[in-house]
């Protein structure tokens, strides 16, 4: 998919179905919540309780952390920032939050694919709400590719 076309070419909003954008609403509001929830843990140093057993491992490992950031608490700005933009644009319908909303999405789903080979590959354990937040970027990022590429003029 060429990015220029992208972030060019005009969206045909009015076709793309509602249902597409309540369910990017409601998929960036779960996960608001579930990374929301992670960093108030991780402020007051819990460890939220997991049906694996590796979310200690995973929370409290050095990936955890961006230069000091929790990496949960950027996810809840990502997620909060997607829930703002989309509301923007049930509000005001300009087709610039739309995109704008659409083409955040791929950087979630790129950090949630990291963090998700780094529990895999180098932590060797799973948090789950690490993985409900790897889903939830997911979602978003292919309801937003496709409708790009179905609903562009």
């Amino acid at each position: 998919m060429n990015l220029k076309i992208l972030l060019t070419k005009p969206l045909q909003q009015e076709s793309i179905p509602k249902w597409i954008i309540i369910t990017l609403l409601i998929v960036a509001l779960l996960g608001f919540i579930d990374a929301t929830y992670l960093t108030i843990e991780h402020f007051q140093n819990n460890i939220p309780p997991c049906t694996t057993d590796g979310c200690e491992k995973v929370l409290t490992s050095s990936y955890s952390e961006v230069i000091g950031i929790p990496v949960a608490l950027l996810g809840s700005i990502y997620y909060f920032t997607i829930l703002v933009l989309l509301i923007a644009y049930f509000d005001s319908k300009k087709e610039i939050l739309l995109r704008l909303t659409m083409l955040l999405t791929p950087l979630g789903f790129l950090a949630s694919l990291y963090f998700f080979i780094l529990q895999a590959a180098v932590i060797n354990a799973f948090c789950q709400y690490c993985l409900v937040s790897a889903v939830t970027s997911t979602v978003l990022f292919v309801f937003s590719m496709y409708s790009f590429a179905k609903y562009r003029e």
